[in-house]
């Protein structure tokens, strides 16, 4: 899908600021503008864009900089920068056991690597739900790496034997203020099982900078021991994450697909739910009434072919999948707030199909609207960007970070609002 598309954001680092100077400037010349919000596409028009502003669009010719970069493009489509609500950077291309056991070193090479490949897909922005991403964000930020902006979670946290928890039962019984496992010591997931536990483990995570708070509030596919019925963290350990969170302006996430895990989430002041597979009428509707967002994936069917058959994970995706269009139609039916992600894991392959995956939102009925850039991406229960609101105003009066993630905004901004 993105190779018959121009993305603005593509020709600079998201992370890296550029300087405001004629050498810095892009001239995108001839191009039909799809601004975001499904109306027709502009007529050929011209963009100046100057460090990673847009400063200007017209349909007259426009004059390039001396030094700038000129880019015809004869008649293509210019769209705002895609956005990866539920990624994970440092799980595509190593294997479940090398994303734990293998070099560190080589492992934020690979992702770096697929960081840039990510930003070439058109995605400029990613909420990476999980694993230590604040080195790889870090690079890009400072343009060592070509890459997406990434909102981090760090490690994901979790309880003992809930979904994120992939000890060996040879580990335990763990010894309380032992020696850490090594998913914790390279920061994939943290173990917290008390509401002491889980402030310490989300105040790490805030130090080292992550702007949301990823919990496991319900059992998982890819964990071994966390049946899929079961609601893992109790009611106070899931509020210490929120009060803690809240204390740094930000807010709580949590894997859940059933409504006891969804509605308990929501009681102890949860403000996301990743997943949702399944959940029930009465859970859609109290998500609704409180404002709570979605933030769900179409998950290809290869994903779920990938787990072996007769493996404990594959009866757990056999019996996820089929919720996952009910997911949808309970989201159209009370107009919850929604946030598109892929959640890819672990395949290079499929996360070379993370624009096809959001495109492919068929299982929702498709308003077939007069566009020529491809009617079949606006879903009925898809919320334009009028409707969308921010999840995250992290830290944003705080001397700490300015920090901010708005679900469907553009990537480029306009010089006015910089």
């Amino acid at each position: 899908m993105i190779g018959a598309f121009l993305t603005a954001s593509l020709f600079f680092s998201a992370g890296a600021r550029a300087q405001d100077t004629p050498a810095n400037s892009i001239l995108i010349k001839n191009v039909r503008i799809f601004d975001g919000k499904g109306g027709p596409l502009s007529p050929p028009s011209n963009v100046m864009i100057k460090g990673n502003l847009i400063d200007g669009i017209a349909m007259a010719p426009m004059a390039a900089h001396d030094g700038g970069t000129v880019i015809e493009r004869e008649g293509r489509t210019l769209i705002p920068g895609l956005i990866d609500a539920h990624w994970h950077s440092m799980l595509i291309r190593p294997s479940p056991a090398e994303s734990i056991f293998g070099d560190v070193g080589y492992n934020n090479i690979a992702a770096a690597a697929e960081a840039t490949d990510t930003l070439m897909r058109g995605f400029t922005t990613v909420r990476d739900v999980g694993w230590p991403v604040f080195g790889l964000k870090a690079a890009i930020d400072g343009g060592l790496v070509p890459g997406p902006r990434i909102y981090p979670s760090g490690a994901i946290i979790t309880v003992t034997s809930g979904h994120g928890d992939f000890r060996q039962l040879s580990e335990l019984p763990r010894t309380i203020g032992g020696m850490l496992s090594r998913m914790e010591q390279i920061g994939g997931s943290v173990v917290a099982d008390s509401p002491d536990a889980v402030r310490v483990r989300v105040r790490e995570q805030l130090m080292q900078g992550a702007s949301q708070i990823k919990l496991t509030a319900g059992g998982g596919v890819s964990s071994p021991f966390s049946p899929i019925d079961v609601s893992t963290f109790t009611k106070a350990e899931l509020r210490a994450a929120v009060e803690a969170a809240d204390n740094w302006g930000t807010y709580v996430t949590v894997h859940a697909f059933t409504p006891a895990a969804i509605q308990l989430s929501i009681a102890a002041g949860v403000k996301c739910i990743e997943h949702g597979f399944l959940m029930d009428d009465a859970t859609a509707k109290l998500m609704s009434e409180k404002g709570i967002l979605l933030s769900t994936q179409p998950l290809p069917e290869a994903l779920r072919q990938g787990f072996p058959v007769g493996t404990v994970q594959r009866e757990k995706a056999d019996e996820v999948w089929p919720g996952i269009a009910r997911t949808y139609e309970l989201a159209k039916k009370y107009k919850l707030k929604t946030a598109w992600g892929t959640d890819v894991l672990f395949s290079q392959a499929l996360a070379k199909q993370q624009g096809a995956i959001l495109a492919s939102l068929t299982r929702c009925t498709l308003r077939r609207r007069r566009s020529p850039w491809r009617p079949a991406l606006m879903p009925s229960c898809w919320r334009s960007p009028e409707s969308a609101v921010p999840i995250a105003e992290s830290w944003a009066s705080s001397k700490r970070a300015r920090l901010r993630i708005l679900f469907w905004s553009t990537e480029t901004r306009w010089k006015t609002s910089a």
